[in-house]
Order: structure tokens, then sequence, then C-alpha cells
């Protein structure tokens, strides 16, 4: 060190650095706060917890400031419906007893219903049945009526033992437990109609309620339809039919305003907007007006049910989460047609928000900021933090800067990425030598690289290894047309930019081409193996739970929600059949020259350790170094500390060994060839 603040500079080979951004570090700080909401005067949210099995707690802020778990472990506040889940719990206010929640527990999928301040040491109490058939009851999108007695939601229930035998309703559970252990006393809302639905949105006035619905083989950033639906005093929903939406549009959120108008995101223009429209006397909707037209996202893809992108508030302002590329908050003046930049330095904010009359809170990150909730007093445009407030687990000096850059593609298209350069206070890489850099592929496809701090990007760039997250073609974030590119080239777009990201920071002189690696998981874990098959731009690769074996994976082996993603990523499997093995890469193991790792979850429903497997079988005697690392009780994405640590540490080892890197400090791996 010298007299001053700043450190003398060492030179040594990029990769070799030492950095207190260890694996142990990243994996206690992954993840983020999620599913806001407004309880009374406290806010309750979900968050996670790695080092305690990677569950989920429900967290209350009290109107003093103290943040408190509501439940110890084992209580896991986490939803499977369509796997990738959504809003697991609901609460209300009372003046006498506390609050009243309903929640989803992992484990069983059911139901509780809790009361945290009634009695010392109360347990939840179990409101659905257990089923045997399939995959059982599953619930999300709880919205509690106290008034009816009931919490209407979405009811997921397996018809059968294959992962397509599924229907999907909306239902109302009573509060009293008695359908605990009695299925037909949970009230039936919806007709089954339809293959998918969020829960329902009940009209200021209580007569009407709104929700979203959508078929096979569609997703929901395809083409989605807006249900309305009169409602009895006795609370049946009477004459539901579709007054927005299509095959070609999708609406991901619907909700009311205070006067009864129904708000929406619309895709129809080409970018997701945030549209108006009265109910009509005959009981559709008059045309949906543009409340804020511009070539930005106002919304996203509906990966989880119950998503906010925007919430209303009390003085008629509407908080949005809006932005090309990174989403930031904005407000609203529906009437002016006036958008105020609220986000700040925050660059990411999470389609998650409450309100709380005139202020809103939302979850919002940034480069060198962890996900925070932070309150916004609309009134005097004055922000805050107000809960799990990030606290530095390490220098800041040691964090990458990111550069967000625009490439070009093949047939001059562009290509949105964020490079981050090895960066580190006390080091630098010799003169004339290039780092080594890793090719980050996103998971979705449909979806995009938050720009956020990432203690996993950190780890590497910190002992000098460079990372470059690609947004390729089929990405949210950038309308509808760029996620379109890849509508039956998943395979081909994906890998194409992932390369020509790379082949560019070789050729500007980045990034040292001889060392560049690509990895990714589950939909990035098939850009990842793809690329390995299918280029030479990369000297090694690590495979994170991928899609490996398209046809199968088509047919009986991922689950109901995404076993007809295929139609729109490659084409439909009775049309172009060669297509599926033409692009699979467990058909073309043979290519693969470079070293690679494979990690998987043995709980994966999604990418199941059955195509991991296949692909091992069919590399064995090729010659090709290989390792193969499957974890006990993970699923899809690694939830637990010590998985995560062991994955990370992994995956350095791979590129100490490839890239030529002299460290002594990494684990050694067992090769296959």
């Amino acid at each position: 060190m010298t007299g001053g603040d700043e450190m003398d500079t060492t030179t040594a080979a990029y990769g070799s650095w030492p950095s207190p951004v260890d694996a142990a570090l990243a994996a206690a700080h992954d993840g983020r706060p999620d599913f806001l909401g407004a309880v009374g005067d406290e806010l309750w949210w979900t968050a996670p917890r790695p080092a305690e099995g990677g569950r989920r707690a429900l967290v209350r802020r009290r109107a003093d400031g103290t943040e408190e778990s509501l439940l110890p472990a084992p209580w896991n506040v986490r939803s499977r419906v369509i796997e990738y889940g959504g809003q697991p719990w609901a609460a209300v206010p009372r003046t006498a007893d506390g609050p009243l929640a309903v929640f989803c527990h992992f484990p069983d999928q059911r139901l509780y219903a809790y009361e945290p301040d009634a009695a010392p040491g109360a347990e939840p109490r179990p409101l659905t049945p257990l089923s045997a058939v399939g995959g059982g009851l599953r619930w999300v999108d709880p919205v509690i009526h106290p008034e009816r007695g009931e919490v209407w939601c979405v009811l997921e229930e397996f018809t059968g033992p294959a992962p397509t035998d599924v229907r999907r309703v909306l239902a109302a559970v009573p509060l009293d437990g008695s359908a605990a252990d009695d299925r037909a006393a949970v009230r039936e809302l919806s007709d089954g109609r339809h293959r998918f639905v969020t829960g329902p949105r009940l009209s200021p006035d209580g007569r009407r309620a709104a929700w979203i619905a959508w078929d096979h083989p569609r997703m929901p950033w395809d083409g989605t339809e807006v249900q309305l639906a009169d409602v009895t005093p006795d609370g049946t929903f009477r004459e539901a039919g579709t007054v927005a939406g299509g095959t070609s549009e999708s609406i991901p959120q619907v909700d009311w305003d205070a006067a009864g108008r129904l708000l929406l995101v619309s895709d129809r223009t080409g970018w997701w907007n945030l549209y108006r429209a009265e109910v009509a006397p005959d009981g559709g909707l008059t045309e949906p007006e543009a409340l804020c037209p511009r070539a930005e996202e106002f919304g996203g893809p509906l990966w989880q049910i119950g998503l906010r992108w925007f919430t209303p508030l009390e003085n008629g302002l509407i908080a949005v989460v809006h932005g090309r590329g990174s989403p930031s908050l904005g407000i609203l003046d529906p009437e002016r047609r006036e958008l105020v930049d609220a986000g700040g330095h925050r660059v990411e904010w999470a389609a998650t928000l409450a309100a709380h009359g005139t202020r809103v809170v939302g979850v919002a990150a940034g480069p060198r900021s962890s996900a925070e909730l932070v309150e916004l007093d609309t009134c005097t445009g004055r922000s805050r933090v107000v809960g799990a407030a990030h606290t530095d687990a390490v220098d800041p000096a040691y964090l990458p800067e990111p550069r967000v850059r625009t490439f070009t593609g093949p047939g001059g298209r562009e290509i949105h990425a964020q490079v981050f350069p090895p960066h580190h206070p006390g080091f630098t890489g010799p003169e004339g030598e290039l780092p080594p850099y890793v090719i980050w592929a996103h998971g979705g496809p449909t979806g995009r690289a938050p720009l956020v701090l990432d203690l996993d990007v950190a780890y590497f760039t910190s002992r000098g290894i460079g990372v470059a997250e690609v947004d390729y073609g089929g990405s949210t974030g950038y309308g509808r047309e760029y996620r379109e590119r890849l509508r039956e080239q998943w395979g081909v777009v994906d890998v194409e930019d992932c390369a020509a990201v790379a082949e560019a920071l070789a050729a500007e002189g980045t990034a040292d081409p001889a060392r560049i690696a690509v990895r990714g998981g589950s939909a990035g874990g098939w850009t990842t193996a793809a690329s390995l098959v299918s280029t030479d731009v990369y000297a090694c690769g690590t495979i994170i739970y991928p899609v490996l074996d398209l046809r199968n994976w088509a047919t009986d082996e991922t689950h109901d929600f995404e076993s007809q993603y295929l139609h729109g990523l490659v084409g439909p499997l009775d049309e172009v059949p060669a297509r599926y093995k033409e692009r699979s890469p467990i058909e073309h193991v043979d290519r693969v020259t470079a070293p690679f790792l494979l990690l998987q979850g043995l709980d994966d429903v999604i990418c199941p350790p059955a195509q991991a497997e296949r692909l091992l079988a069919r590399a064995a005697g090729l010659g090709v170094p290989h390792a193969y690392l499957a974890f006990e009780g993970e699923g899809h994405g690694f939830r637990r500390a010590d998985t995560m640590i062991q994955a990370l540490e992994a995956e350095l080892s791979l590129y100490v060994r490839t890239f030529g890197i002299d460290r002594t400090d990494v684990p050694d791996l067992e090769y296959r060839t």
C-alpha cells in the first residue's frame, strides 16, 4: 500500500489476481427481494435465504422501520404454478389480532393461513387439501376477500401422471379451513376453457373481474386475451368473455383505476405500452387509448403469475416500470399524458410494485448496489430506501465497471450487450497480454441480462477475467421486432449473436481470441451447447441445466408451460422434424472439440437430468475433456449456498485449466474424455 488511500498496482497475468470476492460471498448475496406488497402501514416481501436450504422467507417491515422474518425455516413461501411460480402470498390488515396472511408453502404447495400477531407461537393452518394425482394441487396469485370469507387465486390441478395432464382455473378457497381436507369445498370461478390464467382483478365497485388467459401453443409474450366477467352478489362469475388481446397481441398485466376503468399493458404497436379503456354498456370495452405511447417497454415477459409493471395510486397517478433495455421507475399522469422519470441512480427496477396512498415502493438495483426496497413519495418527489438496504459486501473498488454497448451482427443487425472488463484496484495485466473473456448467454430465451450488481460477475472480473453479457436477438426490452428475431431461429440467431460479440471483442483488442469461453443456464445452457457444436470461437464452455435434445424436450421431458414453446422457437414438430434433429446439440456431440463443464440439478423438471446424462453418454470416449457436477435437492436454478459455491468454483477451475492460468486456489475437477 502507498501512504495514501490508493493501492500500488502490481502487474500479474490476467486470471491470476487475488480477490476478496470468493464464491461463498457471491452465494450469500445471490437473489433479490420479490413479490412486494403493502399491508396497512407495513411492507411485506419474499427474500432469498441461500444458507437455509435456498428457501424464500416472508419478511415484514413494521411501521417503525424494523424488519423481521415472519416464518422460520423450513417454511418456504414459493409457488410452483407453471413451475416458475408467481405471487405466493397475500395479506390484509385487521383492527384486531393483527394482519391475516395466506401463503403457498413450497414443499407441499398447500395454501396456509397465518396470523403472526394473534397468539405467540401460533402455527400456520392449512386451507387447501393435498392430492396424490400427478403434481397435486398448486396455487398462486392470491387475493383475500375478508367480507366473503375467501381467498381468490389461480388453481393448477393435475389430472394425471404426465406433466401436461393439468388444468387451471380461478378458484375461491374458504378462509375457515373447510377445504383443508375437502377439494369439493373449493369454489371454481372460471370455466377452465383456457389452459393458462392469471389471478382475477376486482373492479373498485366489486361488480366485475378481469384476468389474462392464453392457450397452447402460444407463450404469454406471443398473444394473450383479457377476460372480463360480471361478479354476482354471491361471488359467482357470469358471462365471462374476451374483451382485448388476441393471438398476436401480448397483454401481460391488467388492473383497474379508482374510476373503474381498465388499465392494461399491450404490445399492439410493437412495444409494451400502457392503455386505458372504459367498460361499455354491453359489457365489452371501448377502444383502449394509449396513455404514454413510446418506443419503450412498459411491460415484459410473463414468466411468473402476478408480475406488476404498473400500479395505480390514490391521487390518480400511475407508477410504471418502463424503459428500453434496463427498466426504470416513472410516474405517469394519465390525464396530461406526462411521464416523469423517478428511478434516480438505480437503473434496474423489478416488475413488483406496491402502492401506499400517494407513495409507491419498488425493488431497484444498479451496477454497484444490490436490490433494495425503495419508496417514492409522489407528492414531494423524494425517495428513500425502506427495506433490504444495500451494504457493501466487499470494497466497491473490486467491482467491475459495465460498458453498455451495441455490436453489429450478421446482416448488419444490432446486438445489445454489456461488457465488464477485468478490474482490480491493485492489479493490472502485463503489457501486450490480452485478457480472457467469458460470453454469458442469459436464460429464457425470452428474457434479458439485468444491469445490476452481480457478485458472480465480480468473482471473475476481480481475478482478471472479463465478462460480456449478450442480449442476443430474441431478448426482451427492445420491442417485439427484436424478440421476434428468434422465431424459428433458436440455435441460430442466439449462437450467431454471441459469437459476433466474442469475435468483435477479439478483433478490437479487448479480449484474447484464444481464451474466450461461453456459458449459460437453461436457455443459455442451450446456446452454450449449441455454440460448442457449431462454432470454433470458444476455448471452452460451461453448460448449466440446459436444453439439449429438442425432440424429447418437446414431447415428454419438460413441464406444461413450456411444452409447446418450441412451436415458436424452432417450428411445429410435425412440420419440421428434421430441424429438431439438426439443431439439437445432443445429435452433434462428435463436433465438440472444446472442454466443457456440465452443471445439473437432479430435481429439475424443466430441463431434466436425463438430457444431461444422454449428452455425457455420447461424449464418452471422444477424447474431449469434460466434467459433470450434479446436485441433489436442486431444481431449475440453483438456490442453495453450498451448491452455488461448488458450481462457481468449478467454473473458475475450468477456465484456469483451459486458459493456462497459474493459480492454486481452485478445486481440481474430475475430467472424463
